[in-house]
């Protein structure tokens, strides 16, 4: 029964997934919802099966792969609140680059979270399943951390194709001129500096966020994650 509701929760968290690659499916859900409501929504289920997943891998089968090292849980804890800043920052932020961001209000000369990453939420993901790789070294947190860490930066390299393929070069190169395709390349490159400071009530929301997640991670998933 472990292995079921694990291959259960994957495979609907997928499929939720799915939706903001399907261009008519969530044009209908936007025209439903309005943009700002499809993007609360959206972002809620999110959580709420990630959690499902989450609790899901924990009551599957314990195989272990590798032993957990000190070294690894300083280091999750260290990438995570770089992950929230990065999710914090770019959900409705405009940005026409990303699924989660808008295209409206975007100025290609002052990019806001584009400068610093033109896929903000998918490197979160990222950054957050493959340090929870690291340190999980079980069979099923290592299919469930690993399937994230390759579907998030799969689809970052997805996303942009389309986005060249439906812009055009010269069209995706003027609006990506002042943006990064790392974490602030066009900061150390010279060619995007930020014109001012951070929002801030999106940093209290990334504050929050942080600590809710390092309060409930023991009741919830039932593990401390502080080293």
């Amino acid at each position: 029964m472990g292995w079921f509701e694990f291959i259960a929760a994957f495979a609907v968290f997928m499929g939720i997934h799915a939706v903001p690659s399907r261009p008519g499916l969530k044009a209908a859900l936007v025209a439903w919802l309005g943009a700002r409501g499809y993007a609360v929504v959206f972002s809620l289920v999110s959580t709420a099966l990630l959690a499902w997943l989450i609790v899901a891998a924990g009551r599957a089968p314990y195989v272990e792969l590798w032993p957990q090292a000190g070294w690894m849980r300083w280091l999750v804890n260290g990438v995570m609140p770089l992950a929230v800043v990065l999710a914090s920052y770019g959900v409705a932020a405009p940005n026409p680059f990303a699924f989660e961001g808008r295209a409206d209000d975007f100025d290609p000369d002052h990019p806001g979270i584009a400068g610093v990453v033109r896929q903000p939420l998918l490197w979160a993901l990222g950054l957050w399943g493959g340090v929870h790789l690291l340190v999980n070294g079980d069979l099923a947190h290592a299919i469930l951390f690993g399937a994230f860490a390759v579907f998030a930066f799969a689809g970052l390299r997805a996303m942009e194709a389309r986005k060249r393929r439906n812009w055009g070069m010269a069209e995706f190169d003027r609006l990506a001129a002042r943006t990064s395709d790392w974490p602030f390349q066009a900061l150390i490159a010279g060619r995007w500096r930020p014109q001012t400071g951070p929002s801030l009530a999106r940093l209290a929301l990334a504050v929050v966020i942080w600590a809710a997640l390092l309060h409930l991670h023991s009741p919830v998933i039932g593990v401390s994650p502080l080293p």
